[in-house]
């Protein structure tokens, strides 16, 4: 009677990798606080501002992303008398020493320095599109799983509600299109793609605020693994605004008042009159918490979408059954007397019944059990491969 059967690695056991995804997305409604912001959260420390899906106090509430904003010590407007300027800086250090890394060799500067965000990935570079000023969204691990779905992340921002005429209820969608073919995986972090605007929802006469030297917008980073959006501050500014940086008119500059005066009188780019109160970009950066800077951001999001990876690694076992094996059974009630109890005749076939598969080690001891849904008749006339599968 055979009790166990060694399994060959080469032959018998195979390794496979599934990726699962699923379509998330949170509507403007949600993040700009349908419940009357007791589903948005701030912090004594007063660094970032948590959204979640519902009430945050409740049971039932899922953090959804945290959003945050800060200026590199090279960005022109880091200066003492900038409103928690410290902290600014303190923010895009750590986002960038985390998903950029250093640069030891120095090619940044002398000695060992954080690399800058740049819109086309050239972390060593000194020249370029560095985005010293950013908004940054880290999504919960709730919602991106194992990593986001290279070319399907999107945010749309809503135009200013009182504009009206051709650009009324307009739209701006940032997406990193094309990023499944044409990602960059110079980061510690992993996988990250370039983000553009997307002027296709916007109506008449805004297009060519989105004109620049190669005929495209950079808007910021997605980094896949991270689950961490990057967004370039220079959207909502003018060139003149953004000094030596800009590559092209600012999304916000002109007619298109994109992410222009929360409800709570916080406008980006261009200055709009709210309450008798004045907030440009600029002013924000310099002037305001990073909590209302949040503000002002989140509350002209339209929608956030993209598809989340779930990486399901899978060993498969083919347990192999000859005809001359497990043909009977080492359970005490299979014998009655000292003779099998199916068999009538000593020259009858014996028969088993398989109910259940082991996988054991090296020292015979028990791994892992896979149960039938049925017991499987076995004689010396049956053979049987059984396919045990253990995700992970």
């Amino acid at each position: 009677m055979t009790t166990f059967k060694e399994i060959n690695e080469g032959t018998d056991v195979v390794n496979t990798k599934t990726l699962l995804h699923e379509a998330i997305p949170l509507t403007g409604t949600i993040v700009s606080g349908t419940y009357g912001d007791n589903n948005i959260k701030n912090y004594s420390h007063g660094m970032f501002q948590s959204v979640f899906d519902y009430p945050y106090l409740s049971s039932s509430a899922n953090h959804i992303f945290d959003i945050t904003f800060g200026y590199s010590p090279n960005s022109p407007y880091s200066a003492s008398t900038s409103v928690q300027n410290s902290k600014k800086i303190n923010v895009y250090n750590q986002m960038a020493q985390v998903l950029n890394g250093f640069d030891i060799g120095g090619s940044v500067s002398a000695g060992q320095s954080i690399k800058e965000f740049d819109a086309d990935g050239d972390l060593l570079g000194t020249t370029g599109d560095k985005m010293r000023e950013c908004y940054f969204l880290a999504f919960s691990r709730l919602l991106v799983k194992d990593e986001i779905k290279k070319g399907t992340f999107s945010i749309e921002f809503a135009m200013h509600p009182n504009v009206t005429g051709a650009h009324k209820h307009g739209r701006v969608k940032i997406t990193d299109a094309g990023a499944a073919s044409a990602y960059k995986i110079n980061s510690p972090v992993g996988e990250y793609g370039i983000l553009y605007a997307d002027t296709s929802n916007q109506y008449a006469g805004t297009t060519d605020l989105l004109h620049t030297d190669d005929g495209t917008q950079k808007a910021g980073l997605i980094y896949y693994q991270a689950g961490v959006c990057v967004l370039t501050a220079s959207l909502f500014m003018t060139a003149s605004a953004v000094g030596s940086q800009a590559t092209g008119r600012g999304l916000l500059e002109s007619g298109s008042f994109l992410g222009v005066a929360s409800r709570r009188g916080f406008a980006m780019g261009r200055q709009v009159d709210v309450g008798n109160r004045y907030h440009d970009m600029p002013r924000m950066m310099t002037g305001s918490h990073i909590s209302a800077s949040a503000n002002a951001l989140r509350n002209r999001v339209y929608n956030i979408q993209f598809n989340n990876t779930v990486e399901l690694n899978s060993q498969i076992y083919f347990c192999r059954i000859a005809h001359n094996e497990f043909n009977y059974s080492s359970n005490p009630t299979y014998l009655t007397g000292s003779k099998i109890r199916v068999k009538n005749d000593s020259t009858d076939t014996p028969v088993a019944y398989i109910t259940s598969v082991g996988l054991y080690d090296s020292n015979d001891m028990l791994l892992a059990v896979g149960k039938l849904s049925e017991p499987l008749r076995k004689d010396p006339t049956i053979e049987y491969t059984l396919r045990a599968r253990l995700d992970y």
